[in-house]
């Protein structure tokens, strides 16, 4: 009855206050602090008494027309050495909602607030800092103008301030945002700024600029003006140094070898060149307490792309790896000092040092250059490499941008290599030298190109179009990767088409360009149209069908692979989702290939065709209860046979100390004779647990049946100080196919990090 009447309510003030919602450019005024802030959650200093007040926030979700049922204020202010922000975020009586205490938690799935900051001013790139009722901050970088939600990456990790204190009628936040642990440009007197609040106890998005169903409330095209009443403060030398300490104990089980315990050092410091540029440093880096990566069953013919998770990769990000689509990158960081063996899974290769500097200079101009050399490891038959990129990015229009660039790959002192192991793609190849075939290691791989990136002011329309152009020693001509893609998006309807092509000789060893693998050079599109309803008087916030086709051809002109899907989303009120969809699939195989490895089987011929039907059933349950479940089941033909999927995840929330969660994928395939059957099975049990704000504790077992393969990794994190921490991290893999990927092992890591400004 009450939530009723609160909705009568909304509905009557918001149709008054249709007309007066909060329009892109809004200026909003920043002061310096006239007394000292105090991070207490109580704001009764005289500089938020006079501060201006970002207020009359607009719902972004379920609806676009109306004002939240609980409305939020942000407050800014700054010093010489600090940006400062407070919320007053208006709520009641009921418990939020907080997966955990953890760090950088999942945005969706807890309630929290946050500023989304264009500090340089470009409509394109910046920062994020979000903070939830038990305090719990996380923080990220946005790329691409925050037009989708692969813009957001909450992998980056940075040093600042917060406190908030609750009460039955709301709760409020004060951040401090060290001006040094973020870059802007210092030389204007406006920035772009936006504040979003996840409201997900009421299953609401709101915005300080109301931006449209259709778009992600953080994009900055819906942002205001951040006004300064003079050019922000310099932040002044900016240096900041992060060594750290490791002790590690490993045991080689699988050859009987004992405990080995070895000590290691290395150093990471940031250097501010300017306030918007800057310089990353790494000797001999350390990863061990990085998250392990989740096993997927990959049925497909293709590598699977797993997230870049290492900080020393990810603050500009985008300039290095948004060139190409996500399935033609010249460059991609997994490829340094990482390698996959046959299951699928990265082995660590020794980075010795690298270096790079990224970000602005100038109004319009964005820079990145980077260089890393690994060392040797000879036991997988990978000789010391020297990893290169130079990009420049000079932005057009409003929000479009157009860069070339450089990616360089050197293998350092071999020449003839006749190891017989190989990690990584074209790294060796056979050369005919009169009738003697050797195996040669590519000595230099390099890959130039441009990309010119569309984005206009309303987000409506989006494209990219690029070519990109690959040099070695073992092949002059057809070295090309060449697409365009363009899209457009409205409230009630979302398009977009695209089409690449790739050289047969066409290689990027440092890249992810999973198909030149399968295919002797490709020409390959696809396209997409989705429709957007929004029925009134119903339990469903938004539905809509879509259509997608995707084809490819190989030299010659013939078709090796055709999709035809069709499909429909729900989303609820309540948070649930449900999608059904149904695929025709063609392939002609340009190679042979064997679904079941390496479980047996015969594998499929080059050249056999196939062509078969496959249905799918989504659906994610309620995430406000402690207890919530996705569950997912697809099948019917499969090339010469069928298959079921059927898989899911179970997790029950203690809030908000912690989850406990398990994922299982089960795959059965019945290929006929002569080409076998096999089932495939994976399970991930995660246990999540918060002691407090700054005490972590997360276990993840993994078994993988197709492979087997077992892992298991732990991770004690105490953030003693902001950014500085002790982990403990023990782990334990089990391969035990006769693979190259043999391997049993375990090794207890204790690692302490320390961050340090000068």
């Amino acid at each position: 009855m009450r939530q009723a009447v609160l909705l009568v309510i909304a509905l009557v003030f918001g149709s008054l206050a249709y007309g007066q919602k909060n329009r892109p450019g809004l200026p909003l005024m920043i002061a310096q602090a006239s007394d000292k802030v105090v991070l207490d959650g109580v704001l009764n200093e005289s500089t938020w008494q006079k501060a201006d007040v970002a207020k009359n926030f607009f719902l972004n979700y379920p609806v676009d027309s109306l004002p939240p049922t609980f409305q939020s204020e942000a407050r800014l202010a700054y010093d010489d050495h600090f940006l400062y922000v407070s919320f007053v975020c208006y709520d009641d009586a009921k418990p939020n909602i907080m997966q955990s205490l953890r760090r950088d938690v999942d945005w969706d799935l807890n309630d929290n607030i946050g500023i989304f900051l264009d500090s340089y001013n470009d409509y394109t790139n910046g920062f994020y800092f979000t903070i939830t009722p038990f305090g719990v901050q996380s923080e990220g970088i946005i790329s691409g103008g925050g037009q989708d939600d692969d813009s957001f990456n909450g992998s980056w990790d940075n040093k600042w301030y917060s406190e908030v204190k609750r009460s039955p009628d709301k709760w409020v936040a004060e951040l401090a945002i060290p001006l040094k642990s973020f870059r802007y440009n210092h030389n204007s007197r406006e920035w772009n700024v936006t504040f979003l609040r996840q409201d997900l106890k009421h299953n609401q998005v709101s915005s300080w600029i109301a931006t449209p169903i259709q778009f992600i409330p953080a994009s900055f095209a819906y942002s205001g003006k951040l006004v300064f009443e003079n050019l922000p403060p310099h932040a002044g030398a900016n240096v900041s140094l992060i060594p750290y300490l490791a002790s590690v104990s490993q045991q080689d089980i699988e050859n009987n070898r004992p405990i080995a315990s070895t000590g290691n050092v290395g150093l990471d410091a940031k250097v501010a060149i300017s306030p918007s540029l800057n310089l990353d440093l790494t000797v001999n880096p350390d990863f061990s307490n990085v998250e392990v990566d989740q096993q997927v069953i990959n049925l497909t013919r293709f590598e699977f792309q797993f997230p870049e998770r290492r900080q020393f990769f990810l603050e500009n990000s985008d300039l290095f790896s948004t060139p190409g689509f996500p399935d033609t990158r010249p460059f991609f960081s997994r490829r340094v000092g990482l390698v996959l063996d046959s299951t699928g899974s990265a082995r660590q290769v020794p980075i010795q040092y690298g270096a790079r500097v990224s970000g602005k200079i100038g109004k319009d101009w964005r820079i990145g250059v980077l260089n890393m050399r690994t060392a040797e490891k000879a036991s997988i038959g990978l000789p010391s490499q020297m990893y290169s990129m130079a990009i420049v990015q000079k932005q057009i229009f409003s929000r479009s941008n157009i860069d070339f660039f450089i990616v360089d790959k050197q293998s350092l002192g071999v020449g003839t290599y006749d190891r017989t192991k190989r990690y990584a793609p074209g790294l060796v190849r056979d050369v005919i030298n009169g009738t003697d075939t050797t195996k040669r290691l590519n000595l230099y791989n390099r890959v130039v190109g441009f990309d010119f990136n569309l984005i206009t002011k309303s987000n409506r329309w989006n494209g990219d179009i690029y070519y990109h152009h690959s040099l070695d020693d073992f092949s002059t001509n057809n070295n090309f990767s060449t697409g365009a893609f363009v899209g457009y998006n409205t409230r009630h309807f979302n398009a977009f088409v695209a089409n690449n092509a790739v050289g047969k000789n066409y290689n990027a060893e440092t890249g992810f360009v999973p198909a030149l693998a399968i295919y002797p050079g490709y020409l390959s599109g696809f396209g997409r149209v989705e429709g957007r309803l929004y029925p009134k008087n119903s339990p469903i916030a938004v539905m809509g069908p879509g259509a997608e086709v995707n084809y490819t051809f190989i030299p010659g002109g013939k078709l090796t692979d055709r999709t035809y899907s069709v499909d429909y989303v729900f989303n609820f009120l309540n948070t649930s989702f449900l999608a059904a969809s149904a695929t025709h699939i063609f392939q002609l195989l340009p190679e042979e290939f064997n679904p079941l490895f390496p479980r047996g089987g015969i594998p499929y011929v080059t050249g056999k065709q196939f062509e078969w039907t496959e249905f799918e059933l989504n659906y994610n349950s309620n995430t406000r209860k402690v207890f919530n479940f996705s569950a997912q089941v697809s099948g019917g033909q499969f090339y010469s046979g069928t298959r079921l999927t059927a898989g899911g995840t179970l997790n029950y929330r203690y809030q908000p100390y912690g989850s406990l969660g398990v994922t299982i994928n089960y795959n059965e395939l019945h290929l006929g004779q002569p080409y076998g059957s096999a089932d495939f099975l994976l399970i991930r049990p995660r246990l999540d647990l918060t002691l407090s704000t700054k005490l972590f504790l997360t276990a993840v077992y993994q078994y993988n049946t197709r492979f087997e393969s077992y892992n298991f990794n732990a991770r004690l994190q105490w953030r003693f100080k902001p950014a500085s921490d002790i982990f403990l991290v023990y782990n334990h893999t089990d391969n035990r196919l006769p693979t190259d990927a043999r391997a049993n092992d375990q090794a207890l890591v204790l690692k302490f990090t320390y961050w340090l400004n000068l």
